[in-house]
Order: C-alpha cells, then sequence, then structure tokens
C-alpha cells in the first residue's frame, strides 16, 4: 500500500477527532500533505469509527486526480485543497462541523481572536459566506478568504475549517477555536442578561453548559 504510515495518521486522527466529539459517524474531513504534489484526504460518506488504511485517498494536489485509493474522495476535497494550494507552508487541514464554532458560523460574525491564541489562529477567525457543501462555489470563497498566518474560518450556516503546519497543530487549532467560541458564545449571553435581564432565568440553562465546556475543555 503506497504511503502506509501518512495513511494510517490520517485514521489515528480521524479517531481522535471522533472521540473529541469534533467527527460524528460520516461528518467531517480532512487532508495530509505528504509532498509538495501529493496529499492524502479521507473518504466520502465513510465512518470514521470503521475506516481503515487503505481507504483513504491518495490524490495529485494539482489536479486532484486519484493516485491511490479504494473508496471515492470527500466532496470536500476542493476546499482542503484551496488551502493547500496556496499556503504551502500548511501540512494538514481540518474541517468539522464541532458544535460550539459551528454555532457561532451560524450567527455569522468573525471572532476576534485574544493575543495569546493568534500564533495558532491568527488575528481573526472570519466569516466565508454561505455555498453549499461540496461544491466548487463554496471553495472559491474560502481560497478568497486564505491569508498567511490565519489558521481558521468560519463556513457560514456549515461548519469550520482548521490548519496548521502538521496535525498537530492543525489540531490543536480545531480545540482552540471551540475554546474561543464558548467564550464568545458566553459573553454573547451575558450581555443579552445585562440588556434583558428578564431573560436572565432562561439563559441561565445555556450559561451552565457553556461553563462546563469550557471547564471540560
Amino acid at each position: 500500500m503506497m504511503h502506509a504510515d501518512t495513511r494510517q495518521a490520517v485514521v489515528g486522527l480521524c479517531l481522535r477527532l471522533s472521540e473529541r466529539g469534533y467527527f460524528a459517524g460520516t461528518g467531517g474531513n480532512l487532508m495530509l500533505r505528504i509532498d509538495p504534489t501529493l496529499v492524502a484526504v479521507t473518504p466520502s460518506a465513510t465512518d470514521y469509527l470503521v475506516m481503515q488504511p487503505e481507504d483513504v485517498c491518495l490524490l495529485r494536489l494539482a489536479d486532484l486526480s486519484l493516485v491511490d485509493g479504494a473508496r471515492p474522495p470527500s466532496v470536500e476535497t476542493g476546499l482542503h485543497a484551496r488551502v493547500m494550494r496556496a499556503r504551502p507552508d500548511v501540512g494538514c487541514t481540518i474541517h468539522t462541523h464541532q458544535p460550539l464554532a459551528s454555532a457561532c458560523a451560524l450567527i455569522g460574525e468573525p471572532l476576534v481572536v485574544p493575543p495569546a491564541l493568534q500564533t495558532m489562529l491568527g488575528t481573526e477567525v472570519p466569516v466565508v459566506g454561505y455555498a453549499p457543501s461540496g461544491t466548487s462555489w463554496l471553495a472559491g470563497k474560502l481560497a478568497r478568504a486564505v491569508r498567511p498566518q490565519r489558521q481558521a474560518w468560519l463556513l457560514r450556516n456549515h461548519g469550520v475549517i482548521c490548519c496548521g503546519r502538521d496535525s498537530t497543530a492543525a489540531l490543536a487549532a480545531v480545540e482552540q477555536l471551540e475554546r474561543l467560541a464558548c467564550d464568545h458564545l458566553a459573553a454573547r449571553l451575558a450581555d443579552r442578561g445585562r440588556r434583558e435581564p428578564g431573560m436572565m432565568a432562561r439563559l441561565a440553562p445555556v450559561s451552565a453548559l457553556l461553563a462546563g465546556a469550557n471547564d471540560g475543555a
């Protein structure tokens, strides 16, 4: 099997993302750079808890032609490729529907990143305008938002995509984005409570859930 170690690394990373609740079933996908011309990407419609290394697809980055793999590649392959082509410093991209950051993607407001997290995420997490999943339209919208040192994007009404120099950095970006989203949502709730004191009782259970999410992060 070609590039067995990289394909096994994809499987292992998918399991870690599933265990942490960032991937669920067949939802979510990722790409690992093998060399300047070749990438490994998760297969389409495959449960990550049963995925095997031979299911992982090897593609040419230039045209996304299949080099090896037992299944078709993820429908979001083009999304990952736009980042990889524009950012040769990126070794891994991860697309998730992680709950809190995806909630921020539904709200549709960019997230300001505090200085302590800017090396990992960039100075801002922008919102990429909505387009249907798996389309070149969505990939094109993301491509226009790619910048040096920017490591995360909110995909409007969809989810998020994070990147890093390697899989460790990309996974760390996913985790830190979820913490940042938690803080952002908690601040919005607190502000709503101050403006509308009568809402405090209704907001309290959600605030408690967010506090618990941050404690467990």
